[in-house]
């Protein structure tokens, strides 16, 4: 289980170490708020302890996953299952939250 901590950009490096448990998929979880992003792990949960043991409040980390052959982003995960924010499906609903996670992922993987 290897999980990357994703600093301002990811790195080929980084992709090399999260790709290690499905290879051209590679899981992404983000704080929302902070802009952190944590990649790889065999589970969404994997990337999400990383993020809380940093601080991060669970509220405000979602996750998903990239291609990174075909640089198709989903916004799918099980950690996104949050009843008590009406959030009752693993896709991230609201779409303000849907189009963050989406540009930060662009960002950090400079697509």
């Amino acid at each position: 289980m290897a999980v990357v901590l994703v600093g301002s950009k990811v790195t080929q490096e980084d992709i090399q170490i999260a790709g290690e448990e499905y290879g051209e998929y590679i899981k992404v979880v983000i704080d929302l708020e902070a802009g952190d992003m944590a990649i790889g792990g065999e589970w969404d949960a994997d990337a999400e302890k990383v993020l809380v043991e940093k601080g991060s409040r669970q509220e405000n980390i979602w996750g998903g996953g990239i291609d990174i052959k075909t640089k198709n982003i989903e916004t799918i995960a099980l950690i996104n299952l949050r009843p008590k924010v009406d959030n009752n499906s693993q896709e991230i609903l609201d779409n303000e939250k849907r189009n963050k996670f989406i540009e930060i992922v662009k960002n950090k993987f400079r697509i």
